[in-house]
């Protein structure tokens, strides 16, 4: 019955994968990455980089092998390129949906489990500093590579969308001078607490199935 346990562990990962992600297509009844990057791109960052790090650790501690981190983030991807399959389908620009970039973070996160020999603390630490330092890294180079996502929320807004949720212009200036230093600095520091929590769900998970 080992496989058959291995197996619904595996699938149980895609799910929760697919709802973390439509956490990031559907907040706020919109699509919150595309038409908010800029705005709170510090408030995305510290979102992305805790729902991340406390799923991926979650599952990896789970499995125990290196690189499960990175197949919740690939799944996570591939949902979130579907969904953007959709919108273009729909009639949306192809830029109407920008695809988060989780994969990255994720693989330094199995790089420093398999680096210290699967020790959970050193994940717990140095790979919660490290998903949280790089992901707004990561994600910042991302939206300079495709159109101004605030033009396509403004030319493209959804009917559902209610009056409080309407796209703003960015007052990065007013707030704070580096988005990406404020985002990648509070994202270290919280998704190390994140991480912990993750690995203590593990243990839980392991005393339900005894």
């Amino acid at each position: 019955m080992v496989w058959l346990r291995r197996t619904t562990h595996y699938l149980f990962i895609v799910v929760v994968a697919v709802n973390s992600t439509l956490l990031t297509i559907n907040a706020g009844d919109y699509i919150f990455y595309t038409d908010w990057a800029w705005t709170s791109f510090v408030v995305f960052s510290i979102s992305q980089s805790t729902m991340l790090v406390v799923g991926a650790i979650y599952y990896m501690l789970f499995t125990g092998v290196p690189g499960t981190a990175t197949y919740y983030a690939t799944i996570m991807t591939i949902y979130t390129w579907v969904a953007k399959g959709a919108w273009f389908g729909l009639g949306y620009p192809y830029d109407f949906i920008a695809v988060p970039v989780w994969i990255p973070s994720a693989m330094l996160l199995d790089l420093t489990y398999w680096a210290t020999r699967r020790n959970k603390h050193a994940a717990i630490i140095i790979g919660g500093t490290l998903v949280g330092l790089s992901l707004p890294i990561f994600n910042m180079i991302n939206l300079l590579l495709i159109r101004d996502p605030l033009e396509m929320a403004f030319k493209y807004p959804r009917p559902t969308l209610p009056p409080y949720m309407t796209p703003i212009e960015p007052q990065v200036g007013k707030f704070y001078n580096s988005p990406v230093a404020l985002g990648s600095g509070a994202g270290a520091v919280l998704s190390v607490p994140i991480a912990a929590l993750g690995a203590k769900l593990n243990t839980w998970t392991y005393r339900w199935m005894a």
